[in-house]
């Protein structure tokens, strides 16, 4: 009998057998002895005589069973195995067998059930894995073998509408997956890398119908604020915030609010991540021209009321968005800055006048995505100022915080779902002539309004309970 927290498993081990198998049977994988023979812990309250012969009849194997504790066995298949419960992943295949047809369309269906947002197949000189992202973090589900490594890639390619015999140059594609339930797109990047290709698939949900602004994560005025920007009737509304900080997602929350029967609203997007009735979706094509800009262009001959400019990326795209909002248009991007007001000084370095910015800009936002402590497992624990970073002033005191420990409940990840965190800077006239007078130190000004920064909100969130200092720290780190 086994008295550890959990039995560990490596990625071969746990593909000896599927998610749904080691649920229903409630068993763990302990040894595989070539293509015959599988040895398995199994729950002792679930166990019978009959369920070795059932197993091997399943597995096509030779099946020894071991004794564990249903608590044991329990923790084990809730941090190795996600039982998602989704009727569409009931459908068993003979796990780790990479050869099998349809294991790219087992892959691309458990990483939806997940929540998954990336799929990454990569190569290294001894291994091959598959790792999905979820919440925001990698997690390594296969290994593949070094000789079906290259028919893996190929079946993606072909899939993807790509040259299976171009390895030199990375590549882009996209696959539509349609398979049960599941209807969505497929952005596909491929890298030449030191030992092959990295092939990362990014998960577009096609649908924006549970997309609801009011469930975003905005304060009440920060929402208000928000909502008094983009009902102007023109002006420039940005979004700033990494990679992966939900910005299209706020920003599809606002088309919902926007799309009309009377307004006609166009979008230029890199890729098109959500469809929405009544919106007219481009996708961007730079190969061929169609850049951002290129597109701004032909929409201010399409008579919009309202363009969504995927991102700004540089003082071309910056310029034409400023005179599609000085011609009576409103305007809605997103870029690359740390707050929402060092946006302003970012547009100023891309070659934007001042004076043409301050009249022009409405709103500036900037958010975060912060990983939400697990409810059923969170630890607390007593508190020490150390754990700031040294540059950071805690408004208040905290006596005590909450730690991510794990349960089968957050599979073993001690955080389960995740919030935007926002700073919202209505541009009113005082603040625009800071703008024309570049003057960027407004922190008094801010506090004046009530204007909470992304800090502000990140500490009210950690010290309501919700999310940990680890979560917040390279937050409270920025100086401002």
């Amino acid at each position: 009998m086994i008295e550890t927290d959990y039995i560990s498993l490596t990625i071969d081990l746990q593909h000896a057998i599927t998610p749904q198998q080691a649920w229903h049977y409630h068993v763990i994988p302990k040894l595989v002895e070539g293509e015959k023979k599988l040895v398995l812990y199994v729950n002792e309250e679930k166990y019978h005589h009959q369920l070795s012969d059932e197993l091997e009849m399943l597995l096509g194997r030779t099946i020894l069973l071991e004794k564990a504790s249903a608590n044991l066995i329990q923790k084990t298949l809730g941090k190795y195995y996600r039982n998602t419960n989704h009727p569409g992943n009931n459908k068993e295949i003979k796990a780790g067998n990479i050869k099998a047809d349809d294991f790219l369309l087992t892959l691309i269906s458990e990483a939806r059930n997940l929540g998954s947002s990336d799929i990454h197949i990569e190569t290294y000189e001894e291994k091959c894995r598959v790792r999905i992202r979820i919440d925001g973090l990698l997690i390594e589900r296969y290994s593949i073998d070094k000789t079906e490594y290259p028919s893996l890639i190929n079946k993606i390619k072909i899939k993807a509408n790509l040259d299976i015999s171009e390895k030199r140059l990375p590549q882009d594609g996209r696959i539509f997956f349609n398979h049960d339930t599941h209807k969505f797109d497929i952005r596909v990047s491929v890298l030449p890398t030191l030992h092959g290709e990295k092939i990362v698939l990014r998960l577009l949900s096609n649908d924006a119908t549970d997309i609801n602004i009011n469930h975003l994560g905005f304060t009440e005025k920060e929402l208000s604020d928000y909502l008094e920007g983009i009902r102007k009737p023109h002006g420039l509304v940005l979004i700033s915030g990494p990679t992966g900080s939900g910005k299209t997602t706020t920003l599809y929350a606002t088309l919902k609010i926007l799309n009309k029967e009377k307004t006609n609203l166009l979008t230029i997007e890199d890729p098109i991540e959500y469809t929405l009735e009544g919106v007219n979706q481009v996708q961007l094509k730079e190969s061929i021209g169609l850049t951002f800009a290129s597109a701004l262009r032909s929409f201010l001959r399409q008579d919009p009321d309202v363009i969504m400019l995927g991102e700004i990326r540089d003082g071309e795209t910056a310029q034409m968005a400023i005179r599609a909002a000085l011609t009576g248009h409103l305007v809605l991007s997103t870029i690359h800055t740390n707050s929402a007001w060092g946006t302003i000084s970012r547009l100023v370095d891309m070659g934007v006048p001042p004076f043409l910015l301050a009249s022009t800009i409405n709103t500036t936002v900037a958010q975060r995505l912060l990983r939400l402590l697990c409810p059923h497992c969170k630890q607390e624990q007593a508190f020490e100022n150390r754990y700031f970073p040294k540059t950071y002033k805690s408004p208040r005191s905290v006596q005590k915080h909450f730690i991510a420990k794990g349960c089968d409940q957050c599979h073993y990840t001690g955080y389960k779902g995740r919030r935007a965190i926002y700073e919202v800077i209505p541009v009113d006239f005082e603040l625009a002539d800071n703008i024309k007078n570049n003057t960027f130190t407004i922190e008094n000004l801010l506090k004046e309004r009530g204007i909470r920064t992304l800090r502000e909100n990140a500490f009210e969130v950690f010290e309501n309970g919700q999310t940990s200092i680890d979560e917040i720290y390279p937050i409270l780190l920025n100086s401002y």
